[in-house]
Formats: structure tokens, sequence, C-alpha cells
């Protein structure tokens, strides 16, 4: 994509909106290779963020803030650099799009991360395209391979994995948790589908912004209704900050960038490394234990989720010796 006219089209991705699929140069330079690894750690950085901002703000309060402020910095980026954002005669689709994709994943996110650890939670969201990848077979009449159905299955054990066997006990709260984030990620799955059906030919930064406004509009009568209980400690306000700016508006802005300079392939890879980084920050800076459950169910997430996309790494097999800018 070299500039706001070119013409995409969408295959599920992990988690956000639709991939655009269009060829382009698969070598990675060091600096894309940063640049990748960038995007995966500030992905990785919003469920620990989530985690400790939403027990003061709320699950809606928290999703409406975070989604209203990316969508603002994304038009103002595009204001800025002169890419027009334009959302005459599609507001109901983007309403549509950030409620599917937006609004409802957010919400049942951040609900989950009251009673999950944000290691399991980042596991969890790593299944995505999974789903992504059923709704494509019944919707859009993708076929279902032998390889991918072997992926699938495989996906689901995996998932099974974490949730059984993992250091924090099984209650029927943490499984309606987990419930709610195999729920969200099937919205995600869903969002992709629908964008790549009604949203076909937008520029990325178009359908970012609009689906970001969109899911903030949805979700503010709710806010609204359901405010934070008190005044949030600063912790939660910085990590709301984080949220919105970092891991959403800049990490969307390192995400065109990656499509821009090596394609949708190698920019695919970002799947793999998030729910890594998940688990690394988690760690880190909450201290969460990391039992061989969620490592093996990691595993088995990832290997299913390169059965079911066909992916092989091409990029990151020919990293180039010296940065470019």
């Amino acid at each position: 994509m070299k500039n706001n006219s070119s013409v995409i089209r969408f295959t599920p991705d992990p988690g956000r909106i639709g991939t655009p699929i269009e060829k382009g140069p698969e070598l990675m330079s060091v600096f894309d290779f940063s640049l990748l690894l960038l995007l995966a750690a500030l992905w990785g950085f919003s469920f620990l963020f989530i985690r400790i901002a939403v027990p003061a703000l709320g699950p809606l309060a928290l999703a409406d803030i975070r989604v209203l402020l990316a969508g603002l910095v994304l038009v103002l980026y595009g204001l800025v650099t002169g890419r027009r954002v334009g959302f005459r005669g599609r507001m109901l689709r983007f309403l549509i799009l950030g409620a599917i994709n937006g609004a409802i994943p957010f919400s049942l996110i951040n609900w989950a991360e009251l009673h999950l650890t944000a290691s399991m939670a980042a596991i969890l969201n790593s299944a995505t395209p999974l789903f992504g990848a059923l709704i494509a077979g019944v919707w859009l009449g993708e076929r279902i391979t032998a390889a991918r159905a072997v992926g699938l299955a495989l996906g689901f054990v995996g998932v099974g994995v974490v949730v059984g066997w993992n250091p924090q006990p099984v209650t029927p709260l943490t499984l309606a948790a987990a419930g709610a984030m195999l729920l969200a990620s099937f919205h995600y799955g869903l969002g992709s589908t629908y964008a790549a059906r009604y949203l076909r030919g937008l520029p990325t930064l178009t359908l970012a912004a609009g689906q970001q406004l969109g899911a903030g509009l949805v979700l503010l009568p709710l806010a609204l209704a359901f405010p934070p209980a008190g005044v949030p400690p600063r912790p939660a306000l910085l990590s709301l900050l984080a949220l919105a700016l970092l891991c959403t508006a800049v990490a969307y802005l390192l995400y065109f960038r990656l499509l821009e300079r090596v394609g949708p392939t190698s920019t695919l890879s970002v799947t793999y490394l998030v729910p890594i980084f998940g688990l690394i920050w988690g760690r880190l800076f909450l201290q969460e234990p990391i039992g061989p459950g969620l490592l093996v169910g990691l595993a088995l997430v990832l290997l299913s989720v390169t059965l079911v996309t066909g992916f092989r790494l091409p990029g990151l097999q020919r990293i180039a010796r010296s940065a470019r800018p």
C-alpha cells in the first residue's frame, strides 16, 4: 500500500482488522524486524495494561476511552500526513464493524482480565485465527483443507490445556472468563470477515480509525451508564493512556508501516510473537506464574495457527544484514 487509493482484500489476522492481501516485498531487514518486535511487544503489553487498569475503571469505561482516544489520534495522524480518512456514506458499516471488532471483544477481554492473568489472556487471544478460518469457511465459502481441520482441532486442544492445566485454580468464574476470551476471539474473526465482505477496497488507516471511533460511539451510552466507581489511581490512568496511545494508535501505525515495507505475509508473524511477549510482561511486571500447562498450550495453539493459516515465516528466514531506514 503506497497510497490511500490502493485496493485491498482481507484475510483473518490475529485479532485486529482484516489483513490486506497484496503483492509486496517479503525481504525483512534488521530495521523491519525491529519494528515487528516492537509491534508484538506493544500488543503483548496491552494485556498487562488492561490487567492494571480494569479493576479501577471497569470493563466498559476502559474499552470506550481506549478506542475513542485511539481513533482521534489516528484521525489526527491522517490529517498531519495528508492521508484522507473519510467516513462519509459508511458510518453504519463502521458502527457495525466497531461493535463486532472493537466494542464487544474489548469489553469481553476487559471483564475476563478481572479474573484471569494477563499471560493466560494473551494465549487465549492468540486463538483468533482459528475462529477466523471457521467463519470464513462458513460465510465466505473458503475451503477447509485437511491440514486446516487438523489445525483447528489441535488449536482447541491447546485452549483446553491452557484453561485446564495452569497455575490459576479452575473455578466456574475462571471458566466463564476463559469463555469470554474465546467469545472475544470469535468476534475478532467475525469482524475480519465482515470487513472482507462489506469494507473491501478502503485504506487501512480509514478502516482502523473508523473501527475505533465506531466502537467508541457504540460503547458511549454503556460507559456513561456504568462509570468508574471513583477517581482511578495513577497506575490505572497511566495504563489507560498507554493502552490507547501506544498499544492501539501507535501499534496500528507500526502495523501499517510493516505492511508497506514487507507485505502482509511477514507482518502476520506478529501472531506468534504477541502471546510470547504477553507471557514475558506478565511474569516480569506482575510476577504471574508460568506453569508447564501455559507453555504446552501456547505451543499447541501456535502450531495450530501455522496449520490453519499455512504461514511459514518467509520474511524472518531472510533478514538482511544491515538496517535500512
